[in-house]
């Protein structure tokens, strides 16, 4: 159970989604219940009539930043840059509107501190510091940075899914989004909530479904793999989160009432956990989060997730198998390969409960 490879299964590469459903919630949803193991196959779109009234969906709000950068060294080498820390408190301005980041920078060759590295725009990096793989660097910028980003930035897609660096962004920008995300600082969109509209959050609200947001600014540890054959030897990235007052009082009544609570992703699922007193309720605030769930984790918050399907041997996986059991998660995963359900970021949803 503990065993990296315990964690493991065959994906055929097809399987992996490089592009969105023509709608977000036509995507499909495995049911799957963490009791029994029963799976029965549905469309997103069927989720108002799966959750009772009395459920508090919980999501996460944070809002992803455009925040991958192609350009030049004064050598007139390639570089592509990722800012990690966009709207997190690891960020510094200066005061001629100099801004600092924590960076990854992608080139021929290590980026020695003094490289400057010039963009669209007239916007230029500079390197400053470079350790344990994450480069410092300080941003110039002709006018306001943000705005300037959000002009020449590209969303920062995972790996494994393809993009040239000239192929328009305009899809991926709207629709690696959630349609509830408010507030920016992740570099990777919380994906459960990507199969979400408007219609959808409308119907479950007539239905009596109330919804509560936390926030996760979704770091660069998400993309950092296992490297450990015993899992409980991990150390998670932390990661900023923010809980309102609003969203803990909606939670702890919730609790007290004997309501469920449904998360939307393992962000959310991680945040409301992270927070949560040995009494079960959560208290309001914000801070780092850190926390590496897997089995023999006992929750005491969350009673149902929505989720995609996620990596082998990921952290993701791990959790996920900690909420239904490792060998009904492997299950409903073989189920979902032999069904062509699409993996990953953009592919398709389950409801374990």
């Amino acid at each position: 159970m503990y065993a990296l490879n315990d964690y493991d299964y065959h994906l055929p590469e097809t399987l992996i989604a490089q592009t969105p459903a023509g709608q977000r919630d036509a995507s499909r949803l495995l049911h799957l219940s963490r009791h029994g193991g029963a799976i029965v196959h549905r469309q997103f779109h069927d989720l108002a009539q799966l959750l009772m009234p009395s459920d508090l969906l919980v999501v996460n709000d944070t809002r992803v930043v455009p925040g991958r950068l192609h350009g030049h060294k004064e050598t007139g080498g390639k570089a592509e840059l990722l800012i990690l820390d966009y709207g997190t408190s690891g960020a510094t301005e200066t005061g001629n509107g100099q801004r600092v980041y924590h960076c990854l920078i992608k080139a021929s060759k290590q980026a020695a501190a003094g490289t400057r590295i010039h963009f669209a725009e007239g916007l230029v990096a500079e390197v400053r510091d470079f350790v344990d793989g994450i480069y410092t660097v300080a941003f110039f910028a002709p006018g306001s940075f943000d705005a300037l980003l959000g002009r020449i930035g590209r969303m920062p897609l995972p790996p494994y899914i393809k993009r040239d660096a000239d192929q328009p962004d305009d899809t991926d920008r709207a629709r690696y989004q959630t349609v509830y995300a408010r507030h920016q600082g992740a570099i990777a969109a919380p994906t459960a909530g990507l199969h979400f509209t408007g219609e959808i959050l409308d119907a479950l609200r007539r239905k009596g479904v109330t919804t509560a947001a936390v926030t996760l600014h979704v770091g660069y540890g998400t993309f950092v793999p296992v490297r450990v054959e015993d899992i409980r030897r991990h150390r998670m990235h932390d990661e900023w989160y923010s809980i309102s007052a609003e969203t803990a009082a909606q939670v702890n009544q919730a609790k007290t009432e004997g309501r469920r609570v449904v998360a939307v992703g393992t962000t959310s699922v991680r945040t409301l956990e992270y927070a949560a007193r040995k009494d079960g309720r959560v208290p309001s605030g914000s801070g780092r989060c850190d926390l590496f769930i897997y089995p023999g984790y006992r929750f005491r918050i969350v009673d149902a997730m929505i989720t995609n399907f996620h990596l082998p041997k990921s952290t993701l996986l791990m959790l996920v198998s900690a909420f239904a059991g490792r060998e009904t998660m492997l299950h409903a995963y073989h189920e979902a390969v032999r069904e062509r359900y699409r993996f990953f970021s953009y592919g398709d949803a389950m409801l374990i409960e």
